[in-house]
């Protein structure tokens, strides 16, 4: 994909890591890419604690309403 400089990535979900790759993963299949923002890795390797789930899944400005329609998927899905 050909991202401008001004492209913004925005925070959509908060959780584990194990969940937002999962997501991740089910977005890209839907054709959205994503960031993953570790901050328990980053954190650990500063040597700071932080809580277990603050790992972000951040979109572009422009994927946000899609990517919150397929979480809301995901999730019902997850709950299974």
């Amino acid at each position: 994909m050909n991202y401008s400089l001004m492209s913004k990535h925005v925070k959509v979900y908060r959780e584990s890591a194990i969940f937002i790759h999962g997501l991740a993963l089910y977005l890209e299949e839907n054709g959205i890419s994503s960031i993953i923002k570790d901050s328990n890795e980053s954190a650990r390797l500063a040597g700071f604690a932080v809580p277990q789930n603050s790992v972000e899944l951040q979109v572009l400005e422009s994927d946000v309403e899609r990517a919150k329609k397929l979480i809301v998927v995901f999730n019902e899905s997850s709950d299974d």
